[in-house]
């Protein structure tokens, strides 16, 4: 990957890219491959991308699609692994590296959601409007923002007593 590509197409993403990748991991070791592997992709994809949107929804759509499609063979992994083995410190361990307590709960929170609630609260997160998150999503508007809402209650049970 050459390093203009990097600095210019990808580097201003960053955040877009941290935010999903976070979301859908539970150790700093998996986000780092997540995140690497988005990059690639992106890199890998770009000549497929065909100015029908914007470049930050492609962004999006792509790491959304890798993150699920990781999470999918991850999945299938696992199932000659006993659940039994997790530690669930070394998650609050990895997890300690984001300083920011109550956004650590948050993404907790958001990690016991669907695979597509998520992608969606995180885009509501963005300030994404409905229609874009929609295009993301490949639903309507209108479903966005029942959807929403139906999360953001969702959220709010999960978080009770934990944040303020």
């Amino acid at each position: 990957m050459s390093n203009d590509f990097y600095t210019s197409s990808i580097l201003p993403y960053s955040g877009i890219i941290i935010k999903i990748c976070r979301a859908y991991t539970d150790s700093q070791e998996d986000f780092e491959d997540y995140y690497q592997e988005v990059c690639l992709q992106i890199w890998k994809s770009k000549d497929k991308f065909r100015g029908e949107a914007k470049w930050s929804t492609w962004i999006y759509r792509l790491s959304l699609n890798i993150c699920l499609t990781l999470i999918k063979k991850k999945k299938r992994t696992r199932q000659y692994y006993s659940t039994d083995t997790i530690n669930k410190n070394e998650d609050a361990e990895d997890n300690a590296t984001f300083s920011d307590e109550d956004l650590s709960y948050l993404y907790e929170a958001i990690k016991q959601l669907s695979e597509i609630d998520r992608a969606v609260i995180l885009l509501y997160l963005e300030e994404k409007p409905n229609k874009e998150i929609a295009e993301i999503i490949g639903t309507t508007p209108n479903n966005i923002g029942v959807r929403v809402n139906r999360i953001k209650e969702r959220l709010k049970k999960i978080l009770h007593g934990k944040i303020n």
